[in-house]
């Protein structure tokens, strides 16, 4: 993930998952450039409720939760996280935080969209 000719944002430090080392280094226009980078297109006010709580959770409680919950938490439809971003872990990339474990990176990897 960081040879530069593949790395979609070469001013920040990402994993060899592509997620950044250190959230801090997370802000709006490294989030716009890493959306494009993934497909996702510009984000909307939607995409940025969702991000904003994922980020202020998981930098409050250290704890990443299903992705029905975080589409309750901002009162959107149980399948916001794949209409949004195709999956939580795009979401995570996006939201700028780091690799969240190998335990958590395999439920999200494999968490199915709510049928609907």
């Amino acid at each position: 993930m960081n040879k530069p000719d593949d790395h979609p944002l070469p001013d920040v430090r990402l994993d060899e998952y592509g997620f950044f080392t250190d959230p801090q280094d997370w802000t709006h226009q490294r989030a716009e450039r890493y959306a494009r980078a993934l497909g996702m297109g510009e984000l909307t006010p939607t995409h940025w409720a969702v991000l904003e709580h994922v980020r202020e959770h998981w930098l409050t409680h250290q704890a990443i939760q299903p992705a029905k919950l975080i589409c309750r938490a901002v009162e959107l439809e149980d399948d916001c996280v794949w209409r949004l971003f195709g999956g939580p872990l795009e979401m995570w990339k996006v939201a700028g935080l780091p690799y969240p474990g190998l335990e958590a990176y395999t439920y999200m990897e494999n968490e199915e969209p709510p049928a609907g």
